[in-house]
């Protein structure tokens, strides 16, 4: 075969983090399908040509040997076998619809609808979920944000983002953006900060990553006592006037509680037992009381181990004691076309507890964002319980692999009565499902994210298809839409008129489609498969996915009229969602989708009463047993704590699953400080046994001084199954949830303490 000469450099994003850098890709290889080069694209709006290390590996996503060009159906004797879109559709519609009309569609359960750069199609799924009756549903979100987004939404009343490009301070919590990013531009940010005389980069993270030996001050903290380490910074400013007071009582509600609290906190006692010395959280302090604009990013650090929640409370009161809210260089309140954080909240009483919030049908867990939490889901499956989940359709996800106590959740998909999933390639999940639907990779069709997150000027990024779908894949888009017509919920012709409208114009379109929705209400219930099927074939060839978007550009056109007319969008009546629309779909490089000004009340103080409100009862009441001093105890056979699951140099989400991608030395390994290496006996690439409560893996050892004393560390984003070479598949690394406990959660919203589990380690 004849190698296809390269081609030109096309635009698209990387979807390895949700910071979804803007790149240029060059296509080659046999069949002119390989991803051979890639760079940053310096037209991007926000990125401006930054990528990371990781980039350069992703056509061993594209080129997966995993991949699925067939739906499969699973037969009497539990193989799959393959059969046609049109089989595998109707089979599942009509056992979807079985279990609804027998028990009730709230016994299905969705899971997933995207990872870190493939949002767009699990938009879609809503129409299933509506014409099922679906009332529950999941992903990863649940597993690490929700704390966040709780007290983020009852606190703020929406998410907030921190200005790290303009900051005099930025504190970095729980996180190491060197290696994980997250933040855009990630390593010339911190490197900023780092270099300038006049800023200040403070780390609380118990490693001395790459990030901590950036920092100005690094807090050292010990393994889940983060909270007390934050508690006494705080505490520091309140008892030594490094609050802002006039800008409390303009601004705030139940703050005279708050720094009452405060101000009782012994801050030498829990900066001695948060492990961090009395000195360091004095300068803390200090530089933060003392700045102009204080920017506050946190992660995974924090949001999974003991006290999460509340940590997410506090890291909040890092940027609004000194006033820093709402302000160039401070934390942000953000809006986007769709947010991945609004909450339903309960009534907040007069006590100031909330009441009356949504909750899971079998063990009643508090629901944040929608989203049931992840470590309940075995619990709502397996029982007898009448409200059980019997079913589940599972979009873009790996929860079999992903969250915590993985033999627990397979346990949990075996006794499920059906299990469907669609997927790019053969996961852990998808091998336990009834049927698995493939779709295109995320380069094979249009695609985005709804991690536009950005501030004051905010993105959005519609990736053009870099090359065909691959046959026998639809796109999720398609897949939705096929099942809601398996399920007969609209008529034939009954959406003819809205599809000749669309096809002659799109500001008749508007009209029409505004006008028959408003008496329709069948239309609203269904917007995503309408417009998918409506508005959908009159966009570009293969751009009818992006027919949802139109929506939410109409939407967000007239909520934040001044924002979208600040970008370069006006008119009267539907003009301004149109222009905006038309450029997210034609800007491959990226389209900035709003201009907002710092300050501005309306939005930074979007609560009813237009005001913060900084007392929150459950977490003021959490914040005073701390004088207790408690951790979840270690059992004596499990003498060191283990991270399970960080980000390294070539770690990244799972969608990556061949091993060869693999390029520094030890990638796998398993990190421990000098002293607990001697201790066990062990040296660089030995073999050791590691051990927790729920399983023992072996593992390689790499000795390493940036760990402390009594800690442990695997990477993330292994112990996934992957052919080699001869066809057999083996497994490469440790997968940290064959480790991790269901138990070990957060008490409010659910939240695996990844970061905090007991464990051992013995040579071998």
């Amino acid at each position: 075969m004849t190698r296809k000469k390269d081609g030109d450099w096309k635009p698209t994003a990387c979807c390895l983090c949700l910071a979804n850098c803007g790149i240029l890709v060059q296509l080659g290889g046999d069949d002119g399908r390989s991803i051979v080069r890639i760079r940053g694209d310096k037209k991007h709006p926000v990125s401006r040509g930054y990528t990371c290390n990781k980039v350069l590996q992703l056509d061993y996503y594209q080129n997966n040997k995993q991949r699925l060009n067939s739906p499969l159906r699973r037969n009497a004797d539990g193989l799959f076998e393959k059969v046609d879109w049109d089989t595998a559709i109707r089979e599942i519609a009509e056992k979807y619809m079985s279990i609804r009309d027998t028990h009730g569609g709230d016994k299905i359960m969705y899971y997933g609808g995207g990872g870190q750069g493939n949002h767009l199609g699990g938009a879609y799924s809503g129409s299933v979920q509506k014409a099922l009756g679906i009332r529950y549903r999941s992903n990863a979100l649940a597993q690490e944000k929700t704390g966040l987004a709780w007290v983020s939404n009852r606190v703020l009343g929406g998410f907030w983002h921190a200005d790290l490009e303009h900051c005099d301070v930025a504190v970095i919590i729980g996180k190491n953006p060197w290696q994980s990013n997250g933040i855009q531009r990630a390593r010339i940010v911190m490197r900023d900060i780092s270099k300038n005389p006049d800023r200040t980069l403070i780390v609380l993270d118990p490693q001395r990553t790459e990030t901590a030996e950036l920092a100005d001050i690094h807090l050292a903290v010990r393994p889940g006592r983060d909270v007390w380490c934050i508690s006494a910074i705080l505490g520091h400013m309140v008892q030594n006037n490094l609050v802002n007071i006039d800008w409390l009582e303009a601004n705030t509600s139940g703050h005279e509680a708050v720094l009452k609290q405060l101000a009782q906190v012994p801050v030498e006692q829990y900066a001695e037992f948060s492990g961090v010395p009395f000195e360091k959280i004095v300068q803390t302090a200090e530089a933060i009381g003392n700045a102009q604009g204080v920017g506050v990013y946190e992660d995974l650090g924090t949001e999974m181990a003991p006290h999460s929640t509340l940590c997410s409370y506090l890291n909040m009161l890092i940027f609004l004691l000194p006033g820093s809210l709402g302000k160039k260089g401070g934390t942000n309140m953000i809006t986007g076309l769709n947010s991945l954080f609004s909450s339903v909240l309960g009534h907040i009483g007069g006590d100031g507890y909330e009441v009356n919030y949504p909750t899971s049908p079998v063990t009643g867990s508090r629901i944040v964002s929608n989203l049931v939490p992840c470590n309940m889901i075995p619990e709502e499956i397996l029982t007898d319980h009448p409200d059980r989940f019997r079913a589940m359709l599972v979009e873009s996800a790996n929860p079999a692999h992903s969250l915590a106590d993985s033999s627990r959740f397979r346990d949990a998909f075996e006794a499920l009565e059906f299990l469907v999933v669609i997927d790019v390639v053969m996961t852990e999940t998808a091998e336990l499902a009834d049927y698995v639907l493939p779709a295109p990779s995320q380069y094979e069709k249009y695609e985005a994210t709804f991690f536009n997150f950005e501030y004051p000027v905010n993105t959005y990024h519609l990736r053009h298809p870099l090359m065909e779908p691959m046959p026998g894949t639809l796109p999720e888009p398609e897949i939705h839409a096929r099942l809601v017509e398996a399920m007969g919920i609209f008529e034939e012709g009954e959406l003819a008129e809205l599809q000749r409208v669309a096809q002659d114009s799109r500001d008749q379109f508007a009209e029409r489609f505004f006008a028959e929705s408003s008496s329709n209400p069948k239309l609203l219930a269904y917007i995503p498969y309408v417009l998918y099927r409506t508005l959908g074939p009159a966009l570009p060839k293969g751009a009818d996915s992006a027919a949802a978007l139109w929506g939410l550009c109409q939407m967000f056109a007239q909520t934040h009229p001044a924002h979208v007319r600040n970008a370069g969008y006006g008119g009267q009546g539907f003009a301004a969602g149109e222009q905006l629309f038309t450029a997210i779909l034609e800007g491959k490089s990226g389209t900035i989708i709003s201009r907002e000004e710092f300050g501005d009340p309306a939005y930074q103080f979007p609560k009813e009463d237009g005001k913060v409100a900084l007392q929150m009862k459950e977490m003021n009441d959490e914040l005073a047993t701390l004088a207790d001093y408690e951790m979840p105890p270690l059992p004596d056979d499990f003498p060191l704590i283990l991270a399970a699951g960080e980000r390294r140099s070539y770690t990244a989400n799972t969608i990556i699953r061949n091993p060869d991608w693999l390029k520094s030395n030890n990638p796998t390994a398993l990190c421990i400080n000098p002293v607990d290496a001697g201790r066990i006996g062990l040296t660089d690439n030995a073999t050791a046994l590691l051990t927790t409560k729920r399983g023992s893996v072996e593992v390689i050892v790499e000795v390493s001084d940036r760990m402390q004393a009594g800690t442990i560390a695997l990477p993330n984003g292994l112990g996934l199954s992957y052919p080699d070479a001869d066809g057999n598949r083996t497994v490469t690394g440790a997968s940290p949830n064959e480790l991790t406990a269901l138990e070990d959660r957060d008490p409010w919203v659910g939240t695996p303490w990844h970061k905090y589990v007991p464990a051992r380690l013995e040579a071998l």
